[in-house]
Parts: C-alpha cells; structure tokens; sequence
C-alpha cells in the first residue's frame, strides 16, 4: 500500500528551515559587524576626547580579522577624513599613520 506525504513535509517545511538557518547566520554576522563598528566609535571618542558623531568609512579586515584599517571623521571636525587602525583582539587604536602598528597593518605594501 503506498502512501502520501502531504506537500508540507515535502517541500515546505525543508524550505522554511533553510531560510531560518541562512537568516540565523547572516543575522548574526550583521549584528556582530555594528557591535565592532560601536566599539571602533568608542575607542576613537575616548582617544579624541569628543561627544561628537563620529563616522567611519571605508573599514577594511587585516590580519584575518584581528584588526581594521579605515577612515574616520568626527561630526564637527572641518578637515576631511583620518586613517586609523584598530587592533580587535586588544581593543587598542592608533591613529598615527607614521607609527610601525600603522604602517605593518594598513600600508599597502602590507595589503599587496
């Protein structure tokens, strides 16, 4: 005697778990982006010594993650945009692009 799955178990239900999984993963690397973004934001206001808002651009992972390289710029600042590199795994920030930290991460001879 055969008997029949209704559709729901077929197709439905494997569907709808797939897109619960991807949603859970990328979600995830959403939220775990913003939160470095704030830390990064913070580090730069604490060092800066500024309430202002501050705004990152052009944020680029090196050392496989352990740290970003990127452009800043504070609400009330007149000049254009400043390098940085934040170093995720001991949450320190160096803003002077001169210094060896700067320079062995961010440098593009670094990056090539």
């Amino acid at each position: 005697m055969t008997h029949k799955r209704p559709f729901i178990f077929l197709l439905a239900i494997p569907v709808v778990m797939i897109c619960a999984l991807a949603a859970l993963i990328f979600g995830g690397q959403v939220f775990s982006d913003s939160r470095q973004d704030g830390e990064i934001r913070q580090a730069l206001a604490t060092q800066l010594q500024t309430r202002a808002d501050i705004e990152l651009k052009h944020l680029q992972e090196v050392q496989y993650g352990y740290g970003v390289c990127g452009l800043y710029r504070t609400a009330d600042a007149e000049d254009g945009f400043a390098s940085f590199f934040y170093d995720t795994t001991s949450q320190r920030l160096t803003l002077d692009i001169t210094s060896s930290r700067y320079q062995s991460h961010c440098n593009l001879s670094a990056v090539c």
